[in-house]
């Protein structure tokens, strides 16, 4: 009788994507209140105004896609904001069919430098990829001579960032089908099967008979695809590359794929969660701009965040383990 009467249990790595999703009610809910209380209506509520803010986070969430598989190892890619910048710029710079190439080409190289530099030299994520991003950074004031650039996005990279197809934004396609390549390649491939193991564990890993190197510079190689992908979109949401226009993501990617349950030090986590975490971000995010926040404001909350959850996931992994 007491185990037919048992409730069953979320999994560990169910619970963070479940408290996420109910912080996701909970900003609309009190956004809802907070927009009928002072302008007299519920824009969160509408399906168009959620598609446009969808719109806007595909580029947060394609970032962090690609940050989620780097997360999973241990490590942190903080070469995104400018891997993002530098995509943008050649992209609109070579124009023409080559644009998206060049652009994803940039993102590939970067992401090759930052694996080579993590896997064979053995240098700290952190220190490596901050370094190359302020390299990346270098060489686009180089190449602008410090300005921004007089270069437009093409008509391809407008239509992905801005059209839409039977009313949903072309971005939100193209942040599902990366969304699906990323969540089949963690769960149906050798490939993620072996991101998992190498972050539970590298020298395990590699004693298991995983070449742990080729898998790290393989996630850095994700990540730098996604992040120059993001940046071109993001080129032709604006219609032009302009300086610094990836540094608004790091910081919230992170925070994304945190807060959907992904282990800081790498070995557990669903990308399901990173996307839960998209969305939260991106709620969170348009109630502080209804409220008017200052961007100073915003950037503490979402260190809040990522703290708080930190602390709620590092308790809850202690007791299911």
């Amino acid at each position: 009788m007491a185990n037919a009467l048992t409730v069953p249990r979320l999994r560990s790595d169910d619970l963070p994507i479940a408290i996420s999703a109910g912080f996701v009610l909970v900003i609309l809910a009190l956004g809802s209140v907070y927009t009928l209380a002072t302008l007299g209506t519920a824009p969160l509520l509408t399906p168009n105004y959620l598609l446009t803010q969808l719109q806007t986070g595909a580029f947060l969430g394609i970032v962090a896609a690609g940050m989620m598989m780097v997360i999973l190892l241990g490590h942190i890619d903080l070469s995104v904001p400018w891997t993002m910048t530098a995509a943008a710029m050649m992209a609109t710079t070579v124009g023409g069919p080559g644009a998206i190439p060049t652009g994803l080409a940039v993102g590939l190289l970067v992401g090759l430098f930052n694996g080579f530099g993590v896997a064979y030299l053995r240098i700290p994520s952190m220190i490596f990829t901050l370094g190359v991003d302020s390299v990346m950074r270098g060489l686009m004031v180089a190449h602008t001579g410090g300005f921004s650039p007089v270069t437009e996005s093409t008509p391809l990279m407008r239509y992905l960032a801005s059209d839409r197809i039977l009313g949903v934004p072309v971005a939100i396609f193209v942040w599902a089908a990366v969304s699906v390549v990323i969540a089949a390649m963690l769960s149906r491939t050798a490939f993620g099967k072996s991101i998992y193991a190498t972050g539970n564990r590298e020298a395990a890993a590699y004693l298991s008979g995983i070449r742990t190197r080729w898998v790290i510079v393989g996630a850095f190689v994700v990540s730098g695809l996604c992040a120059a992908l993001a940046g071109i979109l993001l080129a032709g949401y604006s219609a032009k590359a302009y300086q610094g226009m990836g540094n608004a993501y790091l910081l919230p990617a992170i925070a994304a794929v945190v807060i959907g349950g992904t282990h800081i030090l790498g070995g557990r986590g669903r990308f399901i969660g990173t996307v839960v975490g998209v969305i939260l971000i991106v709620l969170l995010n348009s109630v502080l701009s209804i409220m008017q926040m200052p961007e100073a404001g915003r950037q503490i909350i979402y260190g809040l965040v990522i703290i708080v959850m930190l602390l709620v996931y590092g308790r809850t992994a202690k007791v299911t383990s």
